[in-house]
């Protein structure tokens, strides 16, 4: 095995460990945008203007990508969410 090849494996090694979750949000009916932001800066720690971008994204695309990291850093943060009411899920 050549060195570059060895690289390229450790490289490969290394974003497969590297892989982050995310956590989702969905849509729903019942809301309030005020909520979505209030709780995206108290559960995410958005600043105000990230979490109102992403609950307008939210809106309109139905679902939207509000963290990422490790899974027991993002367990907590979801919990949050849905205790809240809001619908999100690790991914």
């Amino acid at each position: 095995m050549s060195t570059k090849e060895e690289v390229l494996e450790q490289v490969d090694l290394k974003t497969q460990k590297q892989r982050e979750n995310e956590i989702v949000l969905f849509n729903d009916d019942y809301n309030t945008f005020d909520h979505v932001i209030e709780t995206l800066i108290y559960a995410c720690e958005h600043t105000p203007e990230q979490a109102e971008q992403c609950s307008i994204l939210v809106h309109y695309k139905g679902k939207c990508t509000v963290k990422t990291g490790p899974y027991d850093e993002l367990e907590p943060r979801c919990s949050k969410l849905l205790d809240a009411g809001l619908s999100a899920e690790i991914v």
